[in-house]
């Protein structure tokens, strides 16, 4: 950080006038106090956590992210108030990826080429060489760190032991086999120590996989234990801190940039689904009278099929359990339903979330119009063209409301602790919603859309960073309430124009 010092010239005159006392001069300028660090000793700070700890942005962990990340922001504000220094677990390139005995883990970072675009992708139909992935997680690069951010740590990951055998970007730095990150963490001595985002890998996957049971909520017991082991552990010989609560997972662009009325229809398309599904509910309303329903029973319960569709913008089909409620298994979304960012958006515009109309379906609704009745086989193919969403692509009411019900129970455990701790207590949830309609950032407004908002990276879940720069401040402000410091009155919170929004995609 720089620091400008303005000297006052007192001019002598032949006669030597006596200099203006300070106090006399008007310079127009505001005189900062001086920083200081209250009752916190940020001699050895630490961090923990997962991948906002680590700085992932563009979906994935490079090193000019790393040198961006809000634990690395901070430390440097430490630093002008006795702070030491501050190491972390560097990768040796920006592609974005590592390698597990040679294999790459994961994708090329993204970089914006008109939009998010894979690293390799964009260098190649540039006519550019892809860099090799040079940083190999079988090599261990010691222990001795400041930053303990894991990407894709839950809570009980970072208690677990051998979780190394887990996590490639543990193993770089695991101390042992059987070590855990809390341990590696609270061997470095900290007087200072962050604890972030813990929660949010814990429903992060769940939210991220269409809740479709691969990546199953953390239950609050085990949530409970972890998150008083991380504590308790890292305030054990004194050290201070400061904790974040869980934003809302769904509030991401991850979840919210791909609108689910999206189906845009003109008027004679719009009367052709219409018709389409009055055939589905007509179809149905057979089948179950053939199998004895009552017909009144048979065309009340057929009748939920009837979906009708209006020119302009209508919403998705999404895929349900069938149940005896809705036996065939699908419904219109509501308008609080979310699809997810990787949804496959070519399939959509091929009647993915609506119907996919094959010639032989077509032959059948002719049958029908023609008022002749399809053989069974024939209606099978009517019901089987309807093509709701999948659950992987979508969240639908009540994954949210299980998403929200775990959300709320972490974030009341991280506030009693907080407070019970005496911890810096950094409402992160509230920060990114208030950022969501645009928030004020020194001269700049960003806000939480994909791409062009500033806060948010390509991938729509991770910071850009100068939304990790802004998740710092909110840190030191939280610090500066609960320890006496004063890094916002002395000016020495970041500032927007040291950080970028987006990573040139030929940085090397």
């Amino acid at each position: 950080m720089k620091t400008i010092k303005y000297i006052g010239l007192c001019f002598l005159s032949l006669a030597f006038v006596a200099c203006e006392t300070d106090d006399e001069i008007d310079t127009g300028m505001t005189t900062l106090p001086a920083l200081t660090a209250g009752s916190a000793d940020f001699s050895t700070y630490v961090a923990v956590g997962a991948s906002f700890t680590a700085g992932v942005s563009d979906g994935g962990l490079f090193l000019a992210s790393q040198e961006n990340s809000f634990p690395n922001t901070i430390a440097k504000a430490f630093a002008n108030i006795g702070g030491g220094e501050f190491l972390q677990p560097l990768v040796n390139d920006n592609t974005g990826n590592i390698t597990v005995g040679g294999t790459p883990v994961g994708r090329y970072r993204l970089v914006f080429g008109g939009g998010p675009v894979p690293l390799d992708v964009f260098l190649s139909s540039q006519g550019f060489p892809v860099p090799p992935i040079t940083t190999e997680a079988g090599i261990s690069i010691g222990s001795d760190f400041n930053n303990f951010g894991i990407p894709g740590a839950r809570s009980f990951d970072l208690t677990t032991p051998g979780y190394a055998g887990a996590s490639p970007y543990y193993a770089r730095i695991a101390s042992a086999p059987t070590a855990t990150v809390l341990q590696d963490a609270v061997a470095q001595n900290p007087t200072f120590f962050t604890l972030s985002e813990i929660g949010g890998n814990d429903v992060l996957g769940y939210a991220t996989t269409g809740g479709d049971g691969s990546n199953p909520i953390t239950d609050q017991g085990t949530f409970a234990m972890a998150l008083n082991t991380l504590v308790d552990g890292l305030t054990e010989n004194g050290a201070k801190g400061a904790i974040t609560n869980v934003p809302s997972i769904p509030s991401l662009p991850f979840f919210t940039t791909v609108p689910n009325n999206a189906l845009a229809l003109d008027a004679g398309t719009a009367a052709s689904l219409t018709g389409f599904f009055q055939a589905v509910t007509g179809i149905f309303a057979q089948g179950l009278i053939l199998q004895g329903v009552p017909p009144n029973d048979a065309l009340a319960l057929a009748s939920q099929y009837a979906i009708t569709f209006n020119e302009g913008p209508n919403r998705f089909l999404i895929d349900v359990a069938p149940s005896a409620s809705n036996p065939l298994g699908f419904r219109q979304m509501t308008e609080d339903e979310l699809l997810l960012l990787t949804i496959n958006q070519s399939a959509l515009a091929q009647g993915y979330g609506s119907v996919v109309l094959t010639p032989e379906v077509l032959q059948v609704l002719g049958i029908l119009q023609a008022g002749g009745t399809p053989t069974a086989e024939q209606a099978g193919l009517v019901l089987a063209a309807v093509s709701g969403i999948d659950d992987g692509d979508a969240l639908d009411a009540s994954e949210l409301e299980e998403i929200a019900n775990a959300a709320q129970g972490y974030n009341s455990l991280i506030a009693s602790i907080a407070t019970n701790k005496g911890l810096a207590f950094v409402d992160l949830k509230s920060i990114l919603e208030d950022a969501s309609n645009g928030i004020e950032f020194d001269a700049f407004i960003p806000n939480t859309d994909l791409v062009f908002g500033g806060l948010v990276s390509l991938d729509g879940v991770h910071l850009t960073a100068r939304g990790y720069a802004l998740m710092a401040n909110g840190f030191l402000e939280a610090i500066d309430t609960t320890y006496g410091s004063n890094f916002k009155a002395s000016g020495s919170l970041a500032k927007a124009d040291d950080f970028p929004v987006f990573f040139s995609p030929t940085l090397q």
